[in-house]
């Protein structure tokens, strides 16, 4: 293998978690560092919503270990509009509202598109211009999750991989698993945890995922974050790909 293989949760602060995942009385203030020491990354979820404060990201960049990294869920006020071409000005916000501080501890940033935005050449291919290689010196790598089936075209796989963008690649019931061209990294959303599954998903599942993942990271690093489903298993099946790899 030539890269290192990733594997989180979103975010993770979740009562649900707690007394499960997280061990009875410890301390909110303290779940990060529990995750940075049993996982080796986590989305972060608030920024899709607002903008969070330079200090805030260093904070978060103390709490955790060499080599574990986040994956920042770009502003929902650069992907949910009409006009991708219009979001300069809110890109330029979410990049420099201070994630540079994340340093060697920044992942991939997630672009993430409601279901109902179709693919349109001319538009997305303006909104893809619109994302920086860096910030205040710290380089960016760029995720494209894209919900719309009209995604899965030839001339969309083309535009990414010349913008040096990744596909997400999701396992979700209705979402498309649209495979992307290789620009270095992969990035997998894997979203169809069972309550009934003690681990979320089956040993079988895990198994074949976990061979997903050698097979992509001979092409660089991979980030795996299990998401949405049944939520309360999350943390549980990401241990067990974990343990898989």
């Amino acid at each position: 293998m030539t890269g290192r293989i990733r594997v989180g949760i979103g975010g993770w602060v979740f009562e649900p978690w707690r007394g499960t995942f997280y061990p009875a009385g410890l301390r909110q203030k303290d779940e990060l560092a529990y995750v940075g020491q049993h996982l080796t990354a986590t989305e972060i979820n608030a920024t899709y919503y607002s903008s969070q404060k330079p200090a805030t990201f260093a904070n978060w960049a103390k709490a955790v270990p060499d080599g574990f990294q986040f994956a920042v869920k770009a502003s929902r006020y650069c992907t949910n509009r009409r006009v991708l071409a219009e979001a300069g000005e809110s890109v330029g916000k979410f990049v420099g509202q201070g994630i540079a501080e994340l340093g060697d501890r920044l992942g991939p940033i997630l672009w993430q598109f409601m279901p109902t935005k179709a693919f349109d050449p001319d538009d997305f291919g303006a909104f893809l211009k619109l994302l920086p290689a860096s910030v205040d010196g710290v380089p960016l790598r760029h995720a494209l999750e894209v919900r719309h089936a009209s995604f899965d075209d030839p001339a969309f796989l083309a535009m990414a991989q010349a913008a040096g963008a990744a596909v997400v690649l999701a396992d979700h019931d209705t979402y498309p698993a649209i495979r992307g061209a290789d620009v270095g990294f992969s990035y997998l959303r894997l979203m169809r945890t069972q309550a009934e599954e003690a681990t979320g998903y089956g040993a079988a599942a895990l198994a074949d995922w976990a061979a997903k993942a050698r097979t992509l990271a001979a092409s660089g690093d991979v980030f795996a974050f299990f998401i949405s489903g049944a939520k309360q298993r999350n943390p549980a099946a990401a241990l067990a790909l974990g343990a898989a790899l």
